[in-house]
């Protein structure tokens, strides 16, 4: 559990448990490697445009920076999970990650990013309006290998996660700059911008393997609960991280008026002098150079970084209860244990 000490927390947290956290994500890799790397010889394919250069060059700064691939992987170790044996799992995965490729260059221009895992951004870089319309043509590209599986479930499912994603962007656009003690439009904002993506990348990997109804459904939980514990531990980073280990500027989401959950809680413990602070910072954008120190110090006080990752660790429990619907498995296993990892990032 992360301590509520501010910027320096993640250093004090537990080196064991965040080594062990990372050989779990590092043991889920190894058993879909040889699938993985399909993933990524088809995604540099299909990144070709011969008639604008600019889109692979653009489009490799992101999708080769060295992410992790969690979705993709998630979709393949979810194949793998129901037994699947054909080829569709590799375009799933690829068409994931072209999704996921897209709201991030997108989110970039949005946010007016200048970082993005440890590098400048596609926007910095080469401007706003060229990393909108590559982003479009990710978006492009995932549709077409979606069609190749000719599964409608699969359309479906992945085309419905495609407009959740656009409309939990569109919410929390809307949310900026809006500060209270409800949280229950916070959480449909992550549920869409983040958990969807994950819900639809673990539920496509039982659907080509024909799993039942039910098991379908529990790979469609595991996936939003795993996806809903990541963005809680990311919005704990943005208050307790360090920008070496995260790959973005401390206090993004503070400097643009978002209200996370971190601040959420804060705001509900807090005094009136804290909530005029918090309602400058947050609703009128007036901050000064000490202010974000003096929101990390709020935030420790009121020991919301704890309570936000509780929260995750809440999820991540329910992920991993989902997944008794599957006989035992090293697969099994594995996406069991990856779910530590997504909060250990933050504790």
């Amino acid at each position: 559990m992360a301590k509520p000490a501010g910027r320096n927390s993640v250093e004090t947290a537990s080196a064991s448990g965040v080594a062990s956290s990372a050989q779990a994500f590092d043991r889920l890799q190894a058993l879909v490697a040889e699938d993985l790397e399909q993933v990524n010889q088809l995604i540099q394919q299909r990144m070709v445009s011969e008639h604008a250069p600019l889109i692979p060059e653009l489009a490799a700064h992101l999708v080769g920076a060295g992410g992790k691939r969690l979705r993709p992987i998630l979709t393949l170790a979810a194949a793998r999970l129901c037994g699947y044996e054909g080829a569709h799992h590799i375009r799933l995965a690829a068409t994931v990650e072209f999704i996921h490729s897209a709201t991030l260059l997108h989110d970039d221009v949005v946010d007016e990013s200048a970082l993005r895992r440890g590098q400048a951004t596609a926007n910095i870089l080469w401007g706003n309006k060229p990393s909108v319309l590559v982003g479009d043509f990710l978006f492009s590209r995932s549709f077409q290998l979606m069609v190749e599986t000719e599964s409608l479930r699969v359309l479906e499912i992945l085309s419905n996660a495609s407009a959740i994603i656009a409309e939990g962007e569109v919410l929390q656009l809307s949310m900026v700059n809006k500060i209270s003690e409800d949280d229950s439009i916070y959480m449909q904002v992550i549920r869409g911008k983040t958990a969807a993506l994950f819900e639809a990348a673990t539920q496509v990997g039982g659907v080509i393997a024909g799993v039942s109804p039910e098991q379908e459904a529990a790979l469609a939980t595991y996936g939003d609960r795993l996806g809903v514990a990541f963005q809680l531990a990311d919005d704990a980073l943005d208050y307790g991280g360090l920008e070496a280990r995260i790959g973005k500027s401390i206090g993004d989401d503070f400097r643009e008026g978002k209200a996370t959950l971190p601040v959420i809680r804060a705001y509900q413990a807090a005094d009136a002098e804290e909530r005029a602070f918090w309602k400058r910072c947050i609703e009128k954008r007036d901050q000064t150079d000490d202010d974000l120190d003096h929101a990390l110090k709020l935030i420790a006080k009121h020991g919301a970084l704890e309570a936000t990752l509780m929260e995750a660790r809440d999820h991540i429990d329910a992920a991993r209860s989902t997944l008794k619907a599957f006989p035992e498995s090293p697969v099994r296993q594995a996406l069991e244990d990856v779910a530590e990892f997504v909060v250990a990032r933050a504790s």
